[in-house]
């Protein structure tokens, strides 16, 4: 290539007299004579970073190579990171706010107790196939014994141990036998926890597998128990009078023995069963009414919503019929059962540890859920639904899982998109490979970013695993495709060296201000209190940054890399290959080339201007050059609508010209016309005409204003909740379970916990009232003959008055008394002082519990004591919790010595906990009344008595996030709105501009909150996130039309049009690219995936095309601001009305007669010089009037009766090139212009007006640092 000449600066602002003809993309715009008014400080300041930006490219571009070098050793390294990355599965540390009361009450429980959960429960549903059918018969219950009794069967091997369900089950309440016979015996035969509606019946029995072995008799097992004939036996041999009332106070009775049989035929049917003999089927309904209970009456009674769902009631209450059965097998948790075997013989080999019991427990759960849904027939009318916790945790595991298919598809669709919508049949301004490498920046961005988190400690979750890699992919490339269109649309006139930072100074304050709006975005949707989403917010953050720095300083390398190739015309791709059309450059002689149409041919030569000596004429240099780029100047159809372009656009000056060489010498190197086509010709030649008509307008306001009604009232739809039956995917069984269990079942545990902090047994009046007040709570169900440690005594009182006015007991002894009676004496006699512990006078004078229930101050930590360790059943079945835990005591009735007459006190109490149930719970507006209603009875209790109490349980955990969500979120998208504002208005500097960005920005999140209400899809933490990111999305849509309008010269109709030409393309390119990430999506196997991600980032882009495209076009072309920069208005020469306002493709304007514009050259050959004069205009040329012309049409107008004519020995058009949307000449780089300055002085001349008419007119570039021209 020839040498570049130094370029001329331009020239100052004061040289106003000038008529420059301009070239846009090879759209011909007139632009005015005068000179252009900045608006000061703002541009100013735009133009500094666009000069530092400039700066930066033409750095980058010299260094190109060492630059893209050093960037993928940085950008590798932190993806590095990603190996020491960890995914969090725990739904405790993922959906509980952080900070929050919750998250403080967790804390404070596990502090105490170590571990909140002391069983798991593994769940049965049976349901009918067909909906509505009643499933209360013989039939249903007795498939319903068949998967309970395989579940109950499941054994599993591991560490050379078989473990089944009698070694791992939760047993509640086993009492310590001193006999070591009798308490072998009870270990092995203690029944497990299994909460069936079998158990009103006596095949209930059949579900416990333990057995105990006594000479002279079959194997003991509870469907042969008589627990009453046992005792009997069992007496001649030792004494168990303290066991028998145990078990007569559990209300034990015959256990099993008692109970009808479902099926009386059945040879095993004990014949103390009630329908033994008659063989009579039992009365379903009527048994299961008010629910069923264990092998203890009094404490294990299992509710009816508990196990029956779906149920049906006539007017007094009477169960009718059900829909759905539930069995819950209750085991112990890892801590539990390490603890309860680790001083085992069996296990002393296998290093026990709590890891080994939990791989155990996990075994035994898949075996439970394989077993139990595999034991029905397919021809079954009923369906059975296994579920365990260690289902639920593997959902949450697959749930976080990459899915290294879907990752790798989704950047493959991404490059093959990039690739093709970059390829163009010229080489030299094909970008295939550019859009290939940017896709593949982009993945290494990703992946450096989430490097990062991971190195900072950020776990990864299933939002980050399944959704962040393909969402970033689409909002990071956005920002490529965006250098890439203005990369092409850099002027050949712009020297070689300086094409990068024209593209980075035109380019970077849109990519500066979408990154920091994302980024922002991010970190305000960061303010949502869940771990999950806060993770997720944040890793996005990161991750926009690294894109950004990615766009910033590496792919500009990439595009400096391709320049050198298109410069070589060097095949795209494969670069190793030249063009064969490279040939299209050709030398011409100085001659005119004209057609039959006398259409001049366009050449194009590098030049610049500077004035003469005598400062009267502007001279034009053209550097020594044999090679020059032609094409011919084509008149624009008549039909245009817009009329602003007197001439049709070129894709290349090149291809032209080879048209007509290629056609002398028979190449075939012509592209299609199709392959011609672009989205800026069609922005400019159809779509801006169209869109900026007042009828369509009217119509674009008419249809949004709908469309935001339409989403004001979705808004009132949107509920809140995200159930777990989102999360699961569907046609699984683990969703069918689910489903089931939401349907039928809403019945759940809840604890009330009380702090430290104040006085026990002071308080006991206050804590009764506490628990008392929950009753009153709609959906709270106070369990049935519920024991606390302030009710427990009553009774002992009763028995010792029997005994002491029966004469058993006395002052001096009570060994003829009860064992109840002998306990209340010891209890009796407690002072609970440790010098005189004793005090025998209390015996007759003071009561165990007075009439209100409340225990003596001074023995109520010694009634505790006696509870916990006495009355195990009752102890085990109100699931109280205590820390510090009581002392264990022992009451022996025989031992009568004084250290058996002290009862230890328990120490202080800082935690106690007891059980409540919630029921009815449908909605998550249930849930949340629910939370609020006993928050309140807490918080009462606190002010009003110093006690100090929360609720725990299941509901707490994850609805409570519920009750500021809302708040949270209007909270996060008011800040984002305001910071949107301010960084839009700070790097615009125009805060007009900025508040029409936020206000469309604002409509975009109003109509997208609007869409998901009427979809059905609840409001939670994921989509809060999804809502607050939106508008920094939703940047990526508006700023670049807006920045475009800003910029551009003209009416606000023309401006429009001008941003939509330049920018429809990149905004285009962006929306498809994102909706390619988030495609990948769709092919998730999570319903959760699906709905809550990739139909709601699918609906945001398509709002954010239809708000960014066609909503604020509209609104800019009626209430934009003014231009930045301002060219007085003139009439134009030479130009007609063609057709009238009312013509259907509107007004045009048709252009004059080609003028011809010669060129001289100098006296020296190697260094010619043209010069610029003007002459009058010809004879008959009447000048437009103002009113003729279009409103949204280009046109300037220069003083009437002048045009301008250069002498050459060719005939030539003469076009220079103004700035692109984004771009300021005004400013020149330090270090990037040229000493020469243009110092044209105006004379003026008389007129045969009154108007003063300029001699001559100063030839400037307005798209260029110097004078480079397009001729």
């Amino acid at each position: 290539m020839p040498a570049e000449p130094p370029r001329a600066a331009p020239p100052p602002l004061r040289a106003a007299r000038r008529k420059p003809l301009t070239e846009v993309r090879g759209e011909h715009h007139l632009v005015p004579p005068r000179a252009p008014t900045f608006g000061g400080a703002p541009q100013w300041l735009r133009a500094r970073f666009q000069a530092l930006l400039f700066a930066l490219g033409c750095r980058i571009q010299r260094h190109c190579g060492k630059v893209l070098f050093v960037g993928l050793l940085v950008f590798g390294a932190l993806a590095v990171g990603l190996r020491v990355a960890s995914i969090e599965t725990d739904i405790e540390h993922l959906w509980v706010e952080a900070g929050s009361r919750v998250s403080q009450e967790l804390r404070y429980t596990k502090e105490k107790l170590g571990e909140e959960s002391v069983y798991t429960s593994q769940m049965l549903i049976q349901t009918p196939k067909r909906d509505g059918e009643n499933i209360l018969t013989q039939e249903a219950l007795q498939l319903h014994l068949e998967a309970a009794l395989a579940a109950s069967k499941v054994q599993v091997s591991l560490y050379g141990k078989s473990w089944d369900l009698n070694k791992i089950c939760y047993k509640s309440g086993v009492p310590i036998i001193e006999n070591g016979m009798i308490e072998r015996m009870i270990e092995k035969l203690f029944p497990c926890v299994i909460l069936t509606p079998l158990d009103c019946f006596w095949e209930g029995s059949k579900l416990q597998g333990g057995s105990a072995y006594l000479p002279g008799r079959p194997d003991i097992q509870w469907s042969n128990l008589d627990p009453l004939q046992l005792m009997e036996e069992l007496g001649q041999f030792t004494s168990l009078e303290g066991f028998k009332e145990l078990l007569d106070k559990a209300e034990v009775g015959q256990a099993y023995m008692e109970r009808p049989c479902l099926d009386p035929r059945d040879p095993q049917c004990p014949p103390s069963a009630p329908n033994k003999q008659s063989q009579q089927s039992p009365d379903i309904p009527a048994e299961l009414s008010g629910g069923c209970h264990g092998f203890s009456r009094k404490f294990m009674r299992w509710q009816q919503e508990l196990i029956l769902g779906g149920t049906t009631k006539d007017s007094q209450g009477k169960l009718l019929r059900a829909e759905a059965l539930q069995t819950m097998f209750l085991l112990m948790s890892p801590r539990q059962l390490f603890e309860h075997f680790k001083d085992d013989y069996e296990i002393h080999d296998i290093s026990w540890s709590e890891e080994k019991a939990g791989a155990i427990l996990e075994a035994w759960q898949r075996k439970f859920v394989e077993l139990a849904q595999d034991s029905i027939p397919p021809n079954a009318t009923q369906s059975v639904h296994a579920f365990s916790t260690t289902t639920l945790n593997d959902i949450m595991k697959s749930f976080s899982d990459v899915s290294a298919i879907r990752v790798a598809g989704g950047y493959l669709l991404m490059l093959a998109y990039a690739c093709v919508t970059m390829l163009r049949w010229d080489c030299s301004k094909s970008q295939g490979a550019v859009g290939l490498a940017g896709v593949l920046l982009v993945a290494l961005s990703v992946a450096s970013g989430l490097g990062l988190c991971s190195l900072l400690g950020i776990s990864f979750n299933a939002a980050t695993t399944q959704v962040l890699p393909f969402l970033a992919l689409g909002i990071g490339v956005d920002d490529m495709f965006l250098l890439a269109h203005a990369f092409t649309e850099t002027s050949h006139h712009i020297p070689f060296k300086e094409r990068t930072g024209e593209c980075l100074k035109r380019t970077g304050t849109s990519v500066a201000l979408t990154s920091v709006s994302n980024m922002i975005a991010f970190f305000m949707a960061a303010l949502v209190p869940i771990p999950a989403l806060r993770a997720f917010s944040l890793q996005a953050a990161v991750v926009v940054v690294f894109n950004f720095a990615m766009v910033l300083f590496v792919f500009p390398a990439i595009l400096s890399l391709d320049l050198y190739r298109r410069e070589k015309r060097r095949l795209d791709i494969l670069c190793c290959f030249y063009s064969p059309c490279s040939s299209r450059v050709i030398q011409i002689q100085p001659q005119e080339l004209a057609d039959a149409n006398d259409n001049h041919i366009t050449t194009t030569v590098q030049a610049f201007t500077r004035c003469d000596p005598s400062g009267h004429h502007v001279v034009t240099v053209l550097p020594p050059t044999s090679q020059v780029c032609t094409s011919p100047a084509v008149l624009l159809p008549p039909t245009d609508p817009m009329g602003s372009q007197v001439f049709a656009p070129s894709s290349s000056t090149r291809d032209l010209l080879a048209q007509m060489d290629e056609a002398k010498s028979g190449r075939e190197c012509v592209p299609l016309p199709f392959c011609r086509w672009s989205l800026a010709d069609f922005a400019r030649e159809k779509y801006a005409p169209l869109l900026l008509r007042t009828r369509s307008k009217v119509v674009v306001a008419v249809l949004f204003l709908a469309l935001l009604g339409l989403s004001l009232y979705g808004t009132t739809m949107v509920h809140d909740g995200l159930y777990l039956t989102d999360i699961v995917p569907r046609d699984t069984k683990a969703h069918a379970f689910i489903s089931a269990q939401f349907k039928y079942f809403s019945f759940y545990n809840m604890f009330i916990v009380t702090k430290g902090g104040f006085h026990y047994p002071g308080a006991q009046a206050a804590l009764l009232s506490l628990h008392q007040a929950f009753s009153t709570v709609k959906y709270v169900v106070v369990p049935q003959g519920m024991l606390t440690h302030h009710t427990a005594s009553p009774g002992l009182q009763a028995t010792f008055d029997r005994d002491w006015q029966a004469g058993r007991i006395t002052h001096d002894s009570y060994r003829n008394g009860s064992e109840d009676g002998a306990l209340a004496y010891k209890l009796l006699i407690q002072t609970g002082n440790k010098k005189e512990p004793f005090n025998f006078n209390q015996l007759t004078t003071r009561r165990l519990v007075d009439e209100n229930g409340i225990i003596p101050p001074d023995t109520f930590y010694i009634c505790l004591t006696v509870w916990a360790s006495n009355d195990p059943l009752g102890f085990a079945a109100s699931q109280a919790n205590f820390y510090p835990p009581p002392p264990e005591w022992i009451h022996d009735k025989y031992d009568t010595t004084g250290e058996n007459l002290r009862i230890p006190a328990a120490q202080p109490l800082e935690f106690a906990q007891f059980p409540f149930y919630l029921s009815g719970l449908r909605r998550t507006a249930d849930f949340v009344e629910a939370i609020e209603s006993v928050r309140a009875i807490c918080r009462e209790a606190a002010q009003r008595h110093g006690v100090l109490s929360y609720p725990s349980g299941y509901p707490f955990l994850f609805w409570e996030q519920y009750i500021g969500l809302r708040h949270w979120f209007l909270l996060a998208i008011s800040i984002l709105l305001a910071c949107t504002f301010l960084v839009c208005a700070l790097l615009l500097l125009n805060p007009w501009t900025a508040g029409i960005i936020v206000s469309i920005l604002a409509m975009m999140a109003v109509e997208l909150f609007g869409i998901m209400g009427l979809m059905g899809i609840k409001l939670s933490a994921i989509p809060v996130v999804i809502l607050i990111a939106s508008v920094g999305i939703g940047v990526e849509f508006t700023v670049h039309v807006a920045l475009g309008f800003l910029t551009a010269v003209g009416s606000r109709n023309v401006r429009s049009a001008a941003a939509l030409e330049h920018t429809f393309a990149p905004v285009m390119d962006g929306a498809v690219s994102t909706l390619l990430g988030v495609l990948m999506l769709a092919g998730s196997e999570f319903d959760f995936i699906m709905r809550y991600f990739f139909a709601v980032l699918t609906i945001l882009t398509l709002l954010g095309l239809l708000n960014g495209l066609v909503l604020l076009p509209v609104v800019l072309s009626v209430i934009g601001p003014p231009p930045e920069v301002q060219y007085p208005i003139l009439p134009l020469p030479h130009y007609t009305e063609a057709m009238g306002p009312g013509s259907p493709r509107g007004p045009f304007v048709v252009p004059p007669t080609p003028a011809h514009i010669l060129l001289e050259a100098g006296k020296d050959p190697s260094f010619p010089r043209i010069t610029v004069s003007t002459s009058p205009c010809p004879p008959g040329a009447q000048p437009v009037a103002p009113g003729a012309l279009p409103a949204y049409s280009t046109h300037l107008q220069g003083p009437a009766g002048t045009y301008t004519t250069v002498t050459a020995t060719a005939s030539v058009t003469v076009a220079l090139h103004p700035t692109l949307p984004g771009s300021y000449p005004s400013f020149i780089p330090e270090g990037f212009t040229s000493s020469e300055r243009d110092c044209l002085e105006e004379p003026s001349m008389p007129s045969t007006s009154s108007t003063t008419m300029p001699d001559t007119f100063e030839m400037q570039s307005m798209g260029c640092h110097g004078a480079g021209a397009r001729r």
